[in-house]
């Protein structure tokens, strides 16, 4: 009976109907597309934190027990992940790996001119600098190269669209409040009389308020399939794009399983929305 009602009074004001859709829409389809970057940021910032982030390259005359010490000295920090050697014979078979197209660079690089390194991964990007500043000091190495303004301005980027991101996020969801708070309320205003005469005739508070918190609940339905579905819609379409622009950066591709379940929690999400801004509603113009 009350998905009846609900039925009645959409078609009843199709223009306010519509105007809560696609203000939920809109607010979802930020969301969605918040959330995917959201994911995506998180692994392209994960895989370069992954990858040797800091390269301490040692002069010649450096002793692999000397080397030694200092990576025991890093290792004591807790703030590494990982500290491995690279000898001169291994650099050489590196070289020769990424020039082996080359042949004329394979000729004039031998292991004697390349240098002994040791390559450092920091449990957080965070700690590069103060790890970077120990192994500087050392007078055994001759160069230190790390990824530290690659990943901070990374880190600093992300921080910035999520601060933009959720303001965005934060304006839509109070709009859309307003807006099916608005639109119940002057529903309620019109059919008061109806309301009166179903009180007049025993029906309960909650039956009266039933058909109201349904139909948010419909707005935020309607509006997260149509805004969250498009927005997954267009990201599958632009994946190839955004694949062939990072390639080499593992992050793609993202799991349907999270895309699923990212729909399904804004679906919820977006019917509770729904169900109080109509609840909020009903407190304020049915009393």
């Amino acid at each position: 009976m009350h998905l009846s009602t609900v039925a009645k009074y959409i078609r009843r004001s199709p223009y306010q109907a519509a105007s809560a859709v696609l203000i939920m829409s809109l607010t979802f389809f930020a969301i969605t597309i918040f959330a995917i970057l959201t994911i995506l940021s998180i692994r392209f910032i994960a895989y370069f934190e992954s990858r040797p982030q800091l390269t301490v390259f040692f002069k010649d005359e450096a002793a692999r027990a000397e080397i030694a010490g200092l990576e025991e000295k890093l290792k004591a920090t807790g703030k590494t992940s990982s500290v491995s050697y690279v000898s001169k014979e291994e650099a050489l078979k590196i070289y020769r790996k990424q020039n082996e197209n080359d042949p004329i660079l394979l000729d004039l690089v031998t292991a004697d001119i390349l240098p002994a390194s040791i390559e450092v991964q920091a449990l957080r990007a965070e700690d590069l600098s103060e790890l970077a500043d120990i192994v500087k000091g050392s007078e055994l190495v001759e160069e230190v190269v790390f990824q530290k303004d690659i990943v901070d301005t990374l880190i600093s980027w992300t921080n910035a669209f999520r601060q933009i991101g959720l303001a965005v996020i934060t304006i839509l969801v109070v709009v859309s409040l307003l807006v099916i708070v608005t639109i119940i309320g002057i529903k309620i205003t019109v059919r008061r009389e109806e309301i009166e005469i179903m009180k007049l005739i025993g029906a309960t508070n909650w039956f009266i308020r039933a058909p109201f918190l349904l139909e948010g609940a419909f707005y935020g339905l309607v509006g997260s399939v149509i805004g969250g579905g498009l927005a997954i819609g267009l990201f599958y379409y632009f994946s190839p794009t955004l694949e062939s622009f990072l390639r080499g950066v593992e992050i793609f591709p993202l799991s349907i399983f999270i895309i699923l379940e990212l729909f399904a929690i804004e679906v919820i999400i977006a019917c509770a929305l729904g169900v109080s801004a109509s609840y909020l509603a009903v407190l304020r113009y049915l009393k």
